[in-house]
C-alpha cells in the first residue's frame, strides 16, 4: 500500500509542472494577439507554485509533503508560504507508532544568478510527540532556516529545484541535531 500510495504521489508530482505549462502555452484569442506589445506580459509569471515531498522506506517509513505559493516582488526577490505535513509509521520495535506532524512557513528568497538563490524561511511545526500515558500530546516547534538552492530549468516556465538549509534557532525541544542541514528537492512552475 505505501508503494502505491508512492507512486501516485511522486507521478502527480512529476507531471504537474508539464500539465501547468501546457496550460500556460496555450493561444490568446484572436483579439489579444493584435494588442500592442507593450501591453503584453512576458517573462516569468509574478505567481509561482510547486512544492517537495520527502519519502522514507523501511521500518520507519515517512512521508513529507510541501506545498507552496509564492510572489516574485522583482525578478530578484520573491516570498511565499508554504503548508508542511508529515506522516510517520514507526514498526522498530514490539508495536506500530503511527505519528501526524503538521505546520507551516512563510519565505523570502533573492536570486544571486538566475539558477542560484539565497533562502530564508520561518517555519513552525506541531509535532506528536505522544506516548501511552499521554495519547494526544503535540510540541510545538519554531525553525529559523537560513541558505541558499539552485534552480533548473526543465522548461520556459517550469523548474526542479534543491535547497540546503540550516536552522539558526536551534530550539531545545527540535527533533533534529544541531547543525543537521535540511535538504529539499521539488518543482515549481512559473519561477
Amino acid at each position: 500500500m505505501n508503494k502505491i500510495l508512492f507512486t501516485v504521489i511522486l507521478s502527480a508530482l512529476i507531471s504537474f509542472p508539464m500539465l501547468a505549462q501546457e496550460q500556460d502555452s496555450t493561444a490568446m484569442p484572436p483579439a489579444q494577439e493584435e494588442e500592442p506589445a507593450e501591453q503584453q506580459v512576458t517573462g516569468p509569471s509574478k505567481v509561482f507554485y510547486g512544492g517537495t515531498l520527502g519519502v522514507s522506506f523501511g521500518s520507519y517509513f515517512r512521508l513529507s509533503v510541501q506545498p507552496m505559493v509564492g510572489y516574485n516582488l522583482t525578478p530578484k526577490l520573491s516570498a511565499g508560504v508554504k503548508a508542511i505535513y508529515e506522516y510517520i509509521s514507526d514498526s522498530g520495535g514490539n508495536q506500530t507508532i503511527t505519528r501526524h506532524n503538521f505546520g507551516g512557513s512563510v519565505f523570502g528568497r533573492y536570486r544571486v544568478i538566475p539558477q542560484i538563490y539565497g533562502h530564508v524561511e520561518f517555519a513552525y511545526m506541531s509535532y506528536d510527540v505522544s506516548n501511552p500515558l499521554n495519547p494526544s500530546q503535540r510540541q510545538g516547534v519554531p525553525f529559523l532556516l537560513v541558505g541558499g538552492g539552485y534552480v533548473q530549468r526543465i522548461s520556459p516556465n517550469a523548474g526542479l529545484y534543491v535547497e540546503v538549509l540550516f536552522d539558526v534557532l536551534q530550539d531545545d525541544n527540535s527533533p533534529y541535531e544541531a547543525g543537521s542541514p535540511f535538504i529539499s528537492i521539488g518543482a515549481a512552475v512559473g519561477i
